[in-house]
């Protein structure tokens, strides 16, 4: 069961928020703040989309799915020596 204050969004006004935060030129902070939405629900949305488009481009060129995961992963940087 979820949290009476947690807000649900249609597939719909998800869709609108991706698509403002990428055609407007502002940051996904700035989008997120005028309907106010939360900062984390828009960034989340954003990167499943865009996650689930990587995927299938890569898929399309024929790119397997560890060599798609390994181009996905973060890359792990040691840590500089300290002084």
């Amino acid at each position: 069961m979820g949290n009476k204050y947690t807000k649900r969004y249609t597939e719909e006004f998800k869709r609108d928020a991706i698509a403002l935060a990428d055609s407007s030129g502002k940051t996904v902070t700035a989008v997120a703040r005028e309907p106010g939405i939360s900062f984390e629900s828009l960034h989340g949305w954003y990167r499943r989309v865009n996650r689930k488009h990587v995927a299938r481009a890569m898929r399309e060129r024929g790119v397997t799915r560890r060599r798609r995961c390994s181009l996905t992963r973060p890359v792990r940087r040691p840590n500089p020596p300290r002084t």
